[in-house]
């Protein structure tokens, strides 16, 4: 016997959840907007249905389905080269967006994709034969960036992650290493932009491009540079 399951989706109108998935290589093979909009998609293995609900807002969305794939990597540098070509810029916040892409602390290399109808598709690769979680770190800046990053990227809790990293930068006596600080200032950034604080997402980035970095600390926080970049990019400037 061969089984596949195809996640259905709902969103609030059809043509740009088309256009969203177009831009990342999938191919549209079945469209009806009247009487009943519907949509399917594939990529590949992956397939996706979509259905219309005129009174449903994206950005209380729940949806969500999980994508598992050997090559991570390959699929978020192609999304993201697809989302940048289709909106000339890659949508880092708001909806759509695409998230990070992180070694999580529970086995597993993924990021976290809001299509235009609020659904969150999550796309991952097992990197470890145990699922569990890993306790957290016991040094303090440490453990308040595995715990936030949980928060941010996987609970999808930004206003957690927020209270956690602020905890942790306002301790008195205690001071990050300029790795840490970098991580945990891109990663308040990122999520002070989710929650719409435009002024603290514009401040906090900017703190974090002005940290003092070697090469080697540099190259060590790639990733989190790239992200930096990404949400620069994407800021709309405070209203004065």
């Amino acid at each position: 016997m061969a089984e596949k399951t195809i996640p259905l989706l709902p969103c609030q109108t059809i043509q740009p959840v088309v256009d969203f998935y177009t831009a990342l290589g999938f191919e549209v093979t079945f469209l009806q907007k009247s009487p009943n909009p519907f949509a399917a998609v594939e990529r590949g293995d992956i397939g996706l249905q979509f259905f219309g609900m005129k009174r449903y807002e994206p950005s209380a969305s729940y949806s969500t389905c999980y994508v598992l794939t050997d090559d991570v990597d390959g699929l978020y540098e192609a999304f993201r080269a697809g989302l940048k070509a289709a909106y000339g810029k890659i949508p880092s916040r708001g909806i759509p967006r695409i998230g990070p892409l992180k070694d999580m602390s529970y086995g597993v290399r993924q990021f976290l994709m809001t299509d235009p109808g609020g659904n969150c598709i999550r796309v991952g690769q097992p990197i470890s034969e145990d699922l569990h979680h890993r306790p957290a770190p016991k040094e303090t800046f440490a453990r308040a960036l595995h715990n936030a990053t949980l928060f941010a990227d996987s609970k999808e809790d930004p206003a957690g992650a927020a209270k956690i990293i602020d905890r942790a930068l306002g301790l008195e006596g205690e001071r990050p290493t300029p790795v840490q600080l970098v991580r945990l200032l891109v990663l308040r950034g990122d999520v002070a932009g989710r929650l719409g604080d435009e002024v603290t997402a514009v401040s906090t980035l900017k703190k974090a491009a002005a940290v003092q970095l070697t090469d080697e600390e540099r190259q060590s926080v790639g990733g989190d540079l790239e992200r930096l970049q990404d949400l620069a990019g994407s800021e709309p400037k405070p209203a004065v």
